[in-house]
């Protein structure tokens, strides 16, 4: 009988099946059609509802305030199950799980869309986010054991494809249905799609050609992995609207989150059978080096999202619709580069020179971002979004493969899963900050643009005469006239201290990314290293 060996939070014992055959044809092109569109259907979920917050306040009768939970319970739920992906795979089965995910998060946005109450809502979110957060690192691991080793270039480029399609698909979605049809259907549109990946999955997808038996489950891991990050997460997405730490809760998740994940780093590096072996970080000099850039791009990825729409349907007066069409190119740039690039590193092109080209054209691309007027139109963002959608793919696909490079068999999943952890994370940062930052900055900007207007200065004057001669014009009085003036030149001025807040953020993305930019000199890769990707999980 084989020796029990330890595998990710469990002590297992493999159960050698057949030899593992590749799949070809017809199954391998359904098969992959069937990862991306699950992993897809996550990653959209966690924009789309953001555009349709307003609809559901008014709805359900909630304030905007208690709505945000719709966001953050999914965020929460994601951020806690992805890194627990492998060990739950072992748990019931690798393909169990994910028809069992797939299963969970079609039923949860039945449920959602059904949602009477807003807290039930929110409920249905965290039970979505659980089943979604598991399809991002199983989709990945079942896509490089369907695709032979020589190809994982190519499945790799493929799957980052869909990481960056998926959150700009999101708001042009959402903003379509909710003002065509209605909010619900932000939610019922995963209905069709998820119970054709289920009986696709059903169908087609195997069981890894190496399973492993359950014998002993790290509880201790897992719940302080759980505390840890999901208050961490609820830190960071709760923090602006509360003014961070002058609220009492807010600096209590914060105690929490500190004990909770120190202690968890304590454990795992001490247990025999960790949830999560942190110890694979130690075991490959290029892991840690890809979890710190993987965290500044989900940073960059994530915080540039959040900007762009705010920035052109606050002051711009984009609709939802026009501003997902503007950044939609972007996002098909990426996804038509990214097969051509995993199959170039594949055959050995230097993933350091990727990167420093992609982080080098993004930080272009938020410095000319950053130079955008109020009078700027859809077409003055085309080709500096195509910009974008260049330097995502040259840094996603090179970071990917960077992190499991040198590693072998169960490594791979370890690798992955803290990968996947670390760039939800570092989204979740990037909103967070670039929100604070942006309030501080609207607020620095305001002082100074009012120490330029005074009674004093004639144009303060002349533009405030024009105004006040427009609403006299339309029979209002003198003082109702002057009071019209008053609000109109501090709506402008608060509009131009945003413009200028947004601005600052883009650049302040730029300078994060050039920060980074000297660890691409740390990347060790002997030559024609590659990662043994076929026991990923």
């Amino acid at each position: 009988m084989a020796k029990p060996v330890s595998a990710n939070g469990i002590s297992v014992a493999p159960m050698l099946q057949d030899t593992h055959t590749y799949e070809t044809g017809i199954r391998k092109v359904i098969i992959t059609l069937t990862v991306i569109v699950s992993a897809m259907l996550e990653l959209i979920d966690t924009t789309i509802v953001n555009v349709a917050l307003t609809q559901i306040s008014g709805n359900l009768g909630a304030s905007i305030d208690d709505v945000a939970w719709v966001i953050t319970s999914y965020a929460i739920a994601n951020v806690i199950i992805i890194p627990l992906s492998g060990f739950l795979g072992n748990l019931f089965g690798r393909r169990n799980y994910y028809l069992g995910s797939i299963l969970l998060f079609t039923m949860a946005s039945l449920l959602c869309g059904m949602a009477t109450d807003i807290w039930a809502l929110v409920f249905f979110r965290f039970l979505q986010g659980i089943g979604g957060g598991a399809l991002l690192p199983t989709s990945q691991a079942i896509l490089y054991e369907t695709f032979r080793p020589e190809e994982r270039g190519k499945a790799t480029g493929i799957f980052s494809m869909g990481l960056v399609l998926g959150p700009t698909i999101g708001p042009l979605l959402g903003g379509y249905l909710v003002d065509y049809i209605s909010w619900q259907w932000c939610f019922f549109v995963n209905i069709p799609i998820g119970v054709l990946a289920m009986w696709s999955s059903f169908t087609f997808i195997k069981e890894p050609k190496v399973m492993h038996k359950v014998m002993k489950i790290d509880w201790a891991g897992i719940g302080l992995l759980a505390v840890g990050i999901g208050s961490l997460q609820f830190i960071l997405e709760r923090g602006e609207a509360k003014d961070w730490f002058e609220t009492p809760y807010i600096t209590l998740f914060t105690f929490i989150a500190i004990v909770a994940l120190v202690a968890f780093v304590w454990w795992e590096l001490h247990t025999e059978h960790p949830a999560v072996d942190l110890r694979v970080l130690a075991r490959s000099h290029n892991l840690p080096i890809a979890a710190i850039l993987t965290f500044i791009i989900g940073f960059g990825l994530y915080g540039s999202m959040f900007i762009l729409p705010v920035f052109a349907q606050r002051l711009l007066g984009f609709t939802a619709v026009l501003t997902g069409l503007v950044l939609f190119p972007s996002a098909m740039v990426t996804g038509i580069i990214s097969m051509p690039l995993g199959i170039a590193l594949q055959r050995g092109v230097s993933p350091k020179k990727l990167m420093f080209f992609g982080m080098t054209a993004f930080m272009l691309f938020c410095w000319q971002i950053g130079q955008q007027t109020m009078q700027s139109g859809a077409e003055n963002f085309f080709w500096i979004l195509i910009l974008r959608g260049v330097a995502l793919g040259f840094v996603f696909i090179p970071v990917t493969m960077l992190a499991v490079s040198g590693l072998h068999g169960r490594d791979i999943g370890q690798a992955t899963g803290l990968n996947n952890m670390v760039r939800q994370l570092g989204g979740s940062f990037g909103i967070a900050l670039t929100n604070t930052y942006i309030a501080r900055r609207v607020a620095v900007h305001r002082n100074e643009l009012l120490s330029h207007v005074s009674l004093y200065d004639p144009a303060t004057l002349t533009r405030l005469d024009a105004i006040q001669q427009g609403a006299t014009s339309r029979a209002l009085s003198p003082v109702e006239a002057q009071q019209i003036s008053w609000k109109a030149l501090e709506g402008t001025i608060m509009a131009q201290s945003h413009h200028l807040a947004y601005m600052d953020a883009l650049k302040l993305i730029a300078l994060l990314f050039a920060l980074v930019l000297p660890l691409l000199l740390l990347i060790n890769l002997k030559k024609g290293e590659k990662a043994d990707l076929s026991a990923a999980h």
